[in-house]
């Protein structure tokens, strides 16, 4: 077998990589878009073959690596089924497993509280925590879908029923630390070690932590596995096969979307929001809303969408009408589609965007 840990140094990431050495299989945890290059180099120089490349979460600090190593190696991508990301090839459960030939076997813990798709991952007398626990830490629970008491639970009820001595290799740190222990950890950690599960939420209710300074670029793009929506996608096969397989590209995904929901005009959004008590939302980002908005809008970054929804005012429950918007339609019309599965009944998509709004203002 084969093991390494590497380190992001503008994100604090660490990435892992484990490799069946007899069968050539690897797989990545928490891969950042940045360091492909390093990792093309050491899976090329003991001559691996990238088998999976595996997320503990929808991160908020950095861009993952995965989509762009599907396209470019072949691997399959895995993100928690609960993330809700798009185009990922597993949707990971709890004790799913993921094989490195016949004798390594990656094995899933969930482990909701920082995201409520968090997971974890078992091997061997290690565990890749991610951001649900880090050394001497944990992650944040206030954006995301985060939930204090349920961080609670599952790290004294999941990662802490590992035996003592199970490594802990964190997703981030900040002071030089690179691997703990469950033992440890149960011991020394000041946010959990000797804290009730209520001493614990209110700790974590009054961190008041800054927002972190990617999280409007990096959640919408990690949503796709780290590639933009305007982007390509391409499915995952073994290497031999990648180059020759039919690429789904964005307006395709959308196209697919579209008759799912219900799409309406400018001019009839113009109309709707004078004359009826409806939430119009701008999902484009912060960088795109500074050239321009709707009166009167309300602004949720795609990315965070799903998590900030229910935080409006103006939402009574899920009838309330909605209109979403972003650059050009594609975006919100996918948004839709998603605030549809939450239970939403009256969502509508702006055809054409801002773009279009530009021009019927003109």
């Amino acid at each position: 077998m084969l093991f390494k840990q590497m380190f992001d140094d503008e994100s604090s990431t660490y990435t892992y990589l484990i490799a069946d050495t007899s069968s050539r299989e690897a797989a990545l945890i928490d891969p950042v878009k940045s360091q492909i290059e390093i990792y093309k180099t050491i899976l090329d120089e003991y001559g691996l073959n990238l088998k999976y490349s595996l997320e503990t979460h929808v991160h908020a600090d950095h861009i993952t690596a995965s989509g762009i190593l599907r396209q470019q190696l072949g691997c399959q991508t895995g993100v928690g089924h609960a993330c809700e990301a798009k185009n990922a090839d597993k949707q990971i459960h709890d004790h799913d497993a993921f094989h490195l030939g016949d004798k390594e076997t990656i094995t899933a813990i969930a482990t909701p509280g920082h995201t409520k798709g968090s997971m974890s991952f078992h091997w061997r007398d290690k565990v890749f925590t991610g951001d649900a626990l880090l050394i001497n830490g944990c992650g944040r629970t206030d954006f995301q879908g985060g939930d204090a008491g349920t961080l609670y639970d599952s790290i004294t009820q999941r990662l802490f029923s590992l035996p003592d001595e199970t490594l802990v290799f964190p997703g981030h740190d900040y002071k030089g630390h690179s691997v703990s222990s469950i033992g440890q950890e149960k011991r020394i950690n000041p946010r959990l070690a000797g804290k009730s599960r209520e001493e614990f939420i209110e700790l974590m209710d009054n961190l008041n932590l800054p927002k972190p300074k990617l999280i409007d670029i990096a959640v919408p793009a990690n949503r796709y596995c780290g590639v933009d929506e305007e982007e390509t996608f391409q499915s995952s096969e073994p290497r031999d096969v990648v180059k020759s397989q039919q690429r789904l590209t964005a307006p395709q995904i959308v196209a697919q979307t579209k008759p799912q929901i219900t799409e309406i005009s400018p001019e009839e959004t113009s109309k709707l929001i004078q004359n009826q008590d409806v939430v119009l939302i701008d999902i484009r980002e912060e960088s795109e809303v500074e050239q321009g908005s709707i009166s009167g809008a309300e602004f949720i970054p795609r990315g965070v969408l799903e998590f900030k929804i229910s935080d409006l005012d103006a939402i009574d429950n899920p009838d309330t009408k909605l209109i979403l918007y972003c650059r050009s339609g594609g975006r919100s019309a996918l948004a839709a589609a998603s605030l549809q599965n939450m239970g939403f009944k009256n969502v509508m998509s702006m055809a054409g965007g801002y773009e279009a709004w530009k021009t019927l203002s003109n």
